[in-house]
């Protein structure tokens, strides 16, 4: 019976160690929620990552009636596919129409180039003026007027042999 594989004598020591372990753990965990922390606060980094809102959203629309069809939460922008018109919807259904025109920079160049043109279109202008109305004084009909101071002379009503 002592050599009997089958009977095992039951040893609680390990069980009683684990046990053991866990209450001075436990304890331990105890007195660090007792005392004030001490320690050295952390630097944290916060990155925040702002979700786009629809209103940030350039919408385009091919006409009035796609505008009117959707519904704005603020006053929204809708532009046409080639820029040249852009819708404003607010809330309320209401829209407003804009015609759009590109605003091109101009250098020095193209200043004394565009300076250039506006006076040779107004010198073309006065040439025509001034044709018309050297023109106008050669068509006029001229009458003759006589003479007051200047005298006639008169032939006398017999014939002369």
């Amino acid at each position: 019976m002592y050599n009997n594989p089958y009977v095992s004598s039951y040893n609680p020591q390990p069980s009683l160690d684990r046990i053991n372990a866990q209450i001075n753990e436990l304890e331990r965990m105890k007195e660090q929620m007792q005392r004030p922390v001490q320690t050295q606060p952390t630097n944290l980094t916060q990155n925040f990552q702002l979700a786009p809102t629809n209103r940030d959203v350039i919408r385009y629309a091919g006409s009035m009636d796609e505008v009117q069809r959707d519904m704005v939460i603020g006053d929204t922008p809708y532009f046409s596919k080639d820029m040249s018109v852009v819708w404003i919807k607010n809330t309320k259904g209401e829209i407003k129409t804009y015609e759009l025109k590109e605003i091109v920079q101009k250098d020095e160049k193209d200043l004394m180039i565009e300076n250039l043109q506006y006076q040779i279109s107004e010198l073309r202008k006065e040439m025509k003026e001034n044709a018309k109305s050297s023109s106008n004084d050669v068509d006029e009909p001229t009458e003759s007027k006589k003479s007051t101071d200047v005298s006639i002379p008169r032939t006398s009503t017999k014939k002369s042999k």
